[in-house]
């Protein structure tokens, strides 16, 4: 048996964080996720009433720890922020920015905080800021991302500072995670393959366009604006290359993405909505529950390391 040490930090039974996805993470996913024992997380980039309704729900449906993700850059970031702190949530994950400013208010309610790094030198801002791990994204994942990839962002990461990191992008079942701890990581976190879950009550069409994805679907928009998302091709895409060509400015975009997530996500337009997903969209072929895709990832994980250690004489081992 791998002896996980990430978990013990926010209290989790196994080392999976669950993506805060927009539109999608809810306390229906985020409460089996947590069941599961990963740490589920409801989305904060919501109005503050609809978060706080969640936190409430989830609350009614695990007795476990989970979190809420903060997109830094989102109008209510702010007042999310405080109602964390007010509902007793205990961790924060955080991306689109530095979580600086909220990190002494987020402590003094003992609420442990993960902020998503796409390169070191941010990271290292984070470690010194006080924050208790990061999550190392590459642009493999879906959404919003960086430049590095995962598999050359997180072990620099892990170099680069002494608290836990998790990896994500482009990890989606126990090959993946395995890897991911050759890497020194000491967790994961999962968006695309939770996307499918059968509880995630995200729209049947966005599932099927994950689960009929092949390994060349997805693309990446809007790089032009310095706030680069990976999505599944479809007529939305094609509209944004037609931007690109044409240089457009930045209010052309913020026009044509207004509203795109939700019109795919909760109303199942996957040709005129943003139907996010990263590229191992390709490996994922079924529908399960959380608590299955836990369980298989963890044997999955543990007989590829057992393999490993056989190639190399039983000489490897995880601590």
């Amino acid at each position: 048996m791998i002896n996980y040490v990430f978990p013990d930090i926010i209290g989790v039974k196994y080392p999976i964080i669950q993506g805060g996805m927009a539109w999608i993470a809810d306390s229906s996913l985020a409460a089996a996720v947590s069941n599961a024992g990963g740490l589920g997380i409801i989305t904060g980039n919501a109005p503050i009433e609809w978060v706080r309704n969640e936190i409430r729900q989830a609350k009614k449906l695990t007795d476990k720890p989970f979190g809420v993700n903060i997109m830094l850059l989102s109008e209510s970031a702010e007042e999310v922020a405080k109602m964390a702190c007010e509902e007793g949530v205990r961790v924060v994950t955080t991306g689109a920015g530095n979580p600086g400013k909220y990190i002494d208010m987020w402590k003094k309610y003992n609420i442990k905080v993960i902020p998503v790094v796409a390169s070191v030198a941010l990271a290292k801002r984070m470690e010194k800021a006080g924050v208790d791990a990061v999550i190392a994204e590459g642009c493999e994942s879906g959404g919003h991302i960086g430049e590095l990839t995962t598999m050359s962002l997180v072990p620099q990461v892990v170099d680069a500072v002494n608290i836990p990191v998790i990896a994500a992008g482009g990890i989606g079942d126990g090959r993946g995670m395995a890897a991911a701890f050759m890497l020194g990581a000491q967790g994961i976190q999962l968006g695309t393959r939770f996307l499918v879950a059968k509880e995630c009550t995200v729209h049947q069409n966005y599932k099927n366009r994950v689960l009929n994805a092949r390994d060349i679907d997805t693309q990446v928009t809007a790089r032009a604006t310095g706030h680069p998302v990976r999505v599944i091709r479809n007529k939305l895409v094609r509209k944004f290359q037609l931007l690109e060509k044409s240089g457009a400015d930045l209010e052309e975009y913020e026009k044509l993405g207004k509203g795109a997530l939700s019109r795919a996500a909760r109303e199942g337009d996957v040709d005129n909505g943003s139907v996010m997903a990263g590229q191992i969209a390709g490996l994922v072929c079924k529908e399960q529950s959380c608590s299955e895709i836990i369980e298989e990832m963890l044997r999955q994980t543990e007989n590829d390391i057992k393999d490993v250690k056989n190639i190399f004489g039983g000489r490897l081992w995880v601590r």
